[in-house]
């Protein structure tokens, strides 16, 4: 877990190179061994994080590569893109298994379900589509929100799915209820688009928008728990700590800020980003990563 306050005036600072344009998304494999990137090249970059090393370099998208996601068994990974396409290619060598099409509009976002069977994706035509992995078939179509669907997470029970959207709200969808139904509950509150959303192991929502806050929910009772203000920009993204303890939030202010998920408290700003924050993840061993729009990567262990 994140251990509390240290001294982070001195990162571990590592550049992977490559991209020759904005990087969008950056994804880790469960051991951190393995980086995934999308960039607005239109590439897919797979980086050995020891050495800084490419692995391989994808092509296939016509349009730049928006989220890129790696399957929590890292037996394949995803990319989506502006070319309204979801691509799921193989980790071992590469080598495409799918090319999904469903979305009328760029795909902004992928996500896998926590047993890496499912992949749902989100687009400016405001739907998200849960597809099966190992066929590549569209499941289902989530439908309701008035704008683009910008983020997704999964529940870890897989009874919950969480879109959030350009619309302000979070829609959580309940997508094994005993009656068989999807059933949702919109959760308002932001003023601004929702840009990240997550669940915490033992089931706490967290969503960050770019109303520079960010917002704990109680997912079986859709009652705000906490409201976390702090960043000064928008923020970009979350991730809960192993434990479910702490909160990670990365902004556009160039900070990443750890919370106290029980008393809602900032226990530490991190910076030196030289670029905006856009991503951040907590590895097994408790250390903090964060990245940003050039493609550096910093680890604050």
């Amino acid at each position: 877990m994140f251990r509390g306050p240290r001294d982070y005036s001195k990162l571990d600072l590592k550049q992977f190179g490559g991209h020759k344009d904005e990087v969008n998304s950056v994804a880790f494999s469960p051991d951190f061994q393995i980086m995934v990137t999308g960039c607005d090249d239109e590439r897919v970059r797979v980086f050995n994080t020891s050495n800084g090393n490419i692995v391989c370099k994808l092509k296939g998208h016509t349009g730049a590569v928006k989220s890129v996601c790696i399957a929590p068994d890292s037996k394949t990974f995803a990319s989506g893109s502006y070319d309204k396409t979801v691509r799921i290619w193989r980790m071992n060598d590469g080598e495409p298994l799918h090319i999904l099409k469903g979305h009328t509009k760029s795909v902004e976002v992928v996500v896998y379900s926590s047993d890496s069977s499912k992949l749902c994706s989100g687009s400016w035509d405001r739907t998200a589509i849960l597809w099966d992995v190992q066929n590549g078939y569209l499941l289902k179509v989530f439908e309701g929100h008035e704008n683009l669907v910008q983020s997704i997470a999964f529940s870890y029970n897989g009874l919950y799915l969480a879109t959030g959207s350009w619309d302000f709200t979070v829609r959580l969808w309940t997508i094994a209820s005993p009656d068989g139904r999807d059933k949702v509950v919109v959760l308002k509150g932001h003023k601004g688009n929702v840009h990240a959303v997550a669940f915490s192991k033992d089931g706490m929502l967290a969503s960050g928008s770019w109303d520079r806050s960010v917002r704990l929910w109680n997912p079986r009772t859709g009652k705000l728990i906490h409201m976390l203000v702090g960043h000064e920009g928008w923020v970009q993204a979350l991730a809960f700590s192993n434990d479910g303890i702490y909160l990670a939030s990365a902004s556009d202010d160039d900070t990443v800020r750890v919370w106290d998920v029980v008393s809602g408290s900032c226990i530490k700003v991190l910076e030196g980003q030289t670029d905006i924050a856009q991503h951040c993840a907590f590895t097994p061993g408790g250390a903090l990563v964060a990245s940003g729009a050039a493609g550096i990567t910093l680890s604050l262990t």
